[in-house]
């Protein structure tokens, strides 16, 4: 069996949801291991054996937490020294990335980024990454190990396998050197919504709408539904709601349950973010736009008379 890590980054002490979804694609490709490093790495040891780690190697030095990506990449070249990987999964997020950059570059290794997919092939590992805005793939084969792979978030479905893991002490001494890019401060967005990335229902607005005026009315249907937000690159470029509600390609990738696509024409980039969402339902004025030959549902009409309509139905229908 191949020998797979998986960088399981931590924020704030927190388990990000996207090592759950590598973990549940790591453990079909090899024997897993997953790294834990800076504050909460020892309680999250649990929940990443209960998604198919045999091995959680650990260290909680506030270096992990205080400094930029270089004490991390400092504990895996210590113990890629040691192990040998055959495969290193990462999240394809900022801070996973500066890690992974740095580990290939010192080790002389390639890395392949942005995949979707990873699959064992040949007695190696090759990487499934889209392009022409998510309508192809390519695939890219690792030729040197350990294979670095970046992998998209929301590309897997998170789930348990059972099982408990083995924690190690990772021992490290990070360099005075890797201390060099200092975290001074961390300002959160204050909200007290779901979360775009984890929400079960997610309605996106785009040019369709009008206006930011018109936002508002997303925002009522994601209440009475318990979802999220979301918009398309157009109307962010625009200027009409924040990049942390964009989804697509440059924007956040989700895969709700639900997916209503309200006044967005269905452009490559925007559908690369969402085309995994269970559902996909679309709210336009022209039947002929592309999100409506992805759609399981394609409603066509006026976004200002259904959408309130709708929402008006879902309070009745909680209300009965």
């Amino acid at each position: 069996m191949a020998n797979v890590w998986v960088y399981a980054e931590l924020s704030q002490g927190q388990l990000t949801s996207t090592s759950l979804e590598l973990m549940t694609k790591a453990r079909e490709l090899g024997d897993v291991a997953a790294i834990a490093l800076g504050s909460g790495a020892k309680n999250a040891a649990a929940t990443l054996g209960k998604h198919g780690a045999k091995v959680v190697h650990v260290n909680e030095d506030a270096a992990f937490d205080e400094y930029i990506a270089e004490p991390a990449t400092d504990a895996l070249m210590s113990l890629h020294e040691k192990e040998k990987p055959d495969l290193i999964l990462f999240s394809f997020t900022p801070d996973s990335r500066e890690v992974a950059g740095r580990l290939a570059a010192r080790l002389g290794a390639g890395l392949i980024s942005n995949a979707s997919d990873v699959v064992a092939q040949g007695g190696g590992f090759v990487a499934k990454v889209p392009y022409f805005g998510g309508s192809k793939l390519a695939s890219m084969k690792a030729n040197n190990k350990p294979a670095i792979v970046l992998v998209r978030p929301k590309s897997f479905e998170a789930s348990e396998s059972g099982g408990t893991a083995e924690v190690k002490q990772l021992d490290v001494s990070v360099a005075d050197q890797s201390k060099r890019a200092r975290i001074t401060e961390r300002v959160a967005e204050a909200s007290e919504k779901v979360k775009l990335e984890e929400a079960k229902v997610v309605i996106s607005g785009g040019r369709g709408l009008g206006g930011p005026q018109n936002f508002p009315m997303l925002e009522d249907l994601a209440n009475a539904l318990g979802g999220a937000v979301g918009a398309s690159r157009a109307v962010v470029d625009a200027g009409w709601v924040p990049y942390s509600m964009q989804v697509g390609q440059t924007g956040k990738s989700v895969r709700p349950g639900v997916y209503i696509a309200v006044g967005i024409s269905g452009a490559m980039q925007h559908t690369v973010g969402m085309k995994a969402s269970k559902i996909i339902i679309a709210i336009n004025k022209d039947a002929e736009a592309p999100i409506m030959k992805m759609a399981d549902l394609g409603v066509v009409g006026d976004a200002m008379k259904i959408v309130p309509a709708l929402t008006a139905a879902v309070k009745a229908k909680k209300k009965g």
